[in-house]
């Protein structure tokens, strides 16, 4: 049984419970299990099962199409049907969730990950079930724990009247393929940092403000072996980091930057990974209308996933060195507030115009990035929800990835897409720029025309890149939190967006040492 990462205690932030996950090469009948969940596919003549439902099917006598044909069941991709067993064996009910269209070869990982996501969230207070999805090689066993076990998230602090457990405290994940074991435990470790990060996105602002913020980043980053700095409001001042400070300086909760970093003896490459912390963004002064503000306490999502990036870097033991740089700031008005025409001097020593304080996020960013560079890595990724245009363009499950690397963009796209997190290549169009010029300092932190904001925030970004530098940037404004009903291993409320695929970019950059396999 592999146990599932939780926050500390003193940090009183992870949902009390937590499902786990072991590997079982048993058949489908004679296991243990509160619930059986099995696959069916979409035929011509009707829903088919799908590999690992063999030995149900035989237990029914074979006519377990029928029964599900006869349910209205079509096999379409991740929809969910509970069926009796009639005693047939251990488990009281089976649960048949789609595949869709059977493969020729593999099965596409996302197809499980949200299939085992879908079925597992429809067991709600189950306390043991039973993955039989197709698991014959040890990427399908890994695509399966892992969405079985990101669809088990709930979030519980806030609620009363009981102590409510997730939907399945235990899985079992049925396979005997060679390699079952550690990828189901990589899947865990990765299902730890999406659930850290969704814990921090959905805590209240209240809770979770840039101090507290630094607090868990030290308690939970040091039990993962993480080396945790942070520079608070004076050393931040002192040190020149004119963005967060000028972002911060209008809350009652100073700002905080905290550096946390892995380090590999055998590594010969290094990641950077910069993330906007804003734990809530009331717009400043520029101040959002009010049904744009009420799940602001999501806008610290990019600091959230560098956090659970280098916690699972860490666990993980890559063969690379990586660095995250958590950029927090709560925006608020008050007297004390940054004011539209405010002039900031920033820590790349370049000054920028602040024209709207609702554009706050490309001003602690800009700080992370210099400092980052400072580091010599490899790459700097800047992950963020960023700009509202994000969600016009591409809406709210596809993020925006920049880069003034053209093939840096595409790696990172196509690693988004490994991991089932959405993401499309946008420009950088260098007309842009001529917008973002400012009368009074080097640059303004906005565009006059909404036209291309998404695209304008990253030329802006781009300006504070050092020369020679690859760097990209992820813009998940809509993918950070989920405004509306849950699917797949997505659940409402904080999603944990782009974690897995800076996870992965850190892998890729390991490479079992070697440069050849990095970007």
């Amino acid at each position: 049984m592999n146990p599932r990462l939780c926050v500390a205690e003193g940090a009183q932030l992870a949902s009390a419970h937590v499902t786990t996950v072991r590997v079982n090469a048993s058949d489908t009948v004679s296991i243990e299990t509160g619930a059986l969940i099995f696959g069916v596919h979409t035929t011509s003549e009707g829903p088919r099962p799908a590999p690992g439902a063999e030995a149900l099917d035989q237990a029914l006598d074979g006519r377990l199409a029928e029964i599900l044909t006869t349910m209205g069941f079509t096999g379409k991709a991740e929809e969910v049907v509970k069926i009796p067993t009639f005693g047939a064996r251990t488990a009281p009910v089976a649960v048949a969730v789609g595949l869709g269209d059977a493969p020729a070869g593999d099965y596409d990982p996302e197809t499980l990950r949200r299939a085992a996501g879908a079925a597992v969230r429809s067991l709600s207070g189950t306390a043991t079930a039973t993955l039989a999805l197709p698991a014959r090689t040890a990427a399908e066993a890994e695509a399966v724990a892992l969405g079985g076990l990101l669809g088990a998230y709930d979030f519980t602090r806030y609620r009363t009247g009981g102590d409510r457990k997730p939907p399945v405290g235990e899985l079992t994940l049925l396979s005997g393929a060679a390699g079952a074991e550690d990828a189901v435990a990589h899947a865990a470790t990765l299902a730890d940092a999406v659930t850290l990060v969704r814990d921090l996105v959905n805590t209240p602002p209240s809770d979770l403000w840039p101090a507290r913020f630094a607090e868990i980043a030290q308690e939970t980053g040091g039990q993962a072996g993480l080396s945790v700095e942070v520079l608070d409001e004076v050393r931040l001042k002192e040190d020149g980091y004119g963005g967060i400070i000028g972002v911060g300086q209008g809350s009652i909760n100073p700002p905080r930057l905290v550096r946390v970093s892995y380090s590999h003896p055998e590594a010969t490459r290094k990641v950077a990974f910069v993330g906007k912390g804003i734990t809530f963004d009331s717009g400043g002064l520029s101040l959002k209308p009010t049904t744009s503000m009420d799940w602001m306490k999501s806008d610290m999502g990019g600091a959230g996933a560098v956090f659970g990036a280098l916690v699972a870097i860490a666990r993980l033991g890559l063969r690379v060195n990586a660095v995250g740089y958590l950029c927090l700031a709560e925006n608020m008005p008050s007297g004390s507030a940054q004011r539209p025409s405010d002039v900031l001097r920033t820590y790349s020593g370049k000054t920028v115009e602040v024209l709207d304080t609702d554009a706050e996020g490309r001003l602690v960013l800009i700080d992370g990035i210099a400092r980052a560079a400072e580091d010599e890595p490899d790459v700097i990724i800047d992950v963020a929800t960023l700009t509202g245009a994000q969600i016009v363009a591409l809406g709210w499950r596809t993020a925006g990835v920049m880069a003034n690397d053209d093939s840096l963009r595409e790696e990172v796209v196509r690693i988004a897409g490994e991991q089932g997190e959405g993401a499309w290549g946008m420009p950088l169009p260098a007309e842009l720029r001529k917008g973002l010029d400012s009368a009074v300092a080097d640059i303004a932190n906005l565009q006059p025309e909404r036209w291309g904001s998404m695209l304008a925030a990253g030329v802006f970004l781009r300006e504070f890149v050092p020369e020679g530098v690859k760097w990209a940037h992820i813009d998940m404004a809509g993918p950070a939190f989920n405004k509306g009903e849950p699917h797949g291993y997505t659940p409402k409320g904080g999603t944990g967006a782009m974690t897995r695929t800076l996870v992965a970019v850190a892998e890729h950059y390991a490479g079992n040492g070697t440069s050849e396999q990095a970007v």
